[in-house]
């Protein structure tokens, strides 16, 4: 039933949008599925990224989602790795979540982004609409999303969110040059 209510009130009014530093939004949804990512032994590294003018919020839901289905569609013979990348193009910034799970076979691809879409069967714990909702946040953010895999090879889910002129800082000052790094909890 929350699943449906967050899902409902994404797609409603105006989202307010605020300068938003994606870097520390990750941390806070790493840290929220801390738990998880203790459990699994799973290795989440990170380049540098940016701030964006978003709904922190929102954003926070976004990477959770993404982060969380990496972690519960990985592969049981190897610990979930999960790498986080942002690049800036020249209207918008193209975000890339890339793990080494399970896959998405080609056919799939399209329908995951469907309202209450599941590939899974029931014990696999899920709403069928955290993809949906992933959709929606960027669409609102103006911009898009999508899916590159390969079945046992993983998959890389890419979107976009436009510049904007308020967009000052392209990545956290302490990291620019650097390449994925491994995150690290603060306590």
């Amino acid at each position: 039933m929350q699943a449906l209510l967050r899902f409902a009130q994404v797609g409603q009014g105006k989202i307010e949008k605020k300068p938003a530093p994606v870097e520390t939004i990750l941390e806070r949804a790493l840290h929220n599925l801390q738990l998880s990512i203790e459990e699994q032994q799973a290795k989440i590294m990170h380049a540098p990224l940016p701030v964006v003018m978003g709904n922190s919020v929102l954003l926070l839901q976004l990477f959770e989602n993404l982060i969380g289905n990496a972690l519960k569609y990985s592969r049981p013979e190897e610990p979930p790795r999960i790498v986080v990348s942002a690049e800036s193009r020249d209207s918008y910034w193209l975000f890339r979540v890339e793990d080494n799970g399970e896959g998405i076979a080609p056919e799939y691809q399209n329908q995951i982004f469907e309202p209450l879409k599941r590939l899974h069967s029931a014990d696999i714990p899920g709403t069928g609409l955290g993809l949906t909702l992933c959709l929606r946040i960027i669409e609102r953010h103006g911009g898009r999303i999508w899916v590159e895999s390969q079945v046992g090879q993983g998959s890389t889910f890419h979107f976009t969110l436009p510049t904007g002129e308020e967009n000052t800082n392209p990545v956290s000052p302490a990291g620019q040059g650097d390449g994925p790094r491994p995150y690290e909890h603060k306590v």
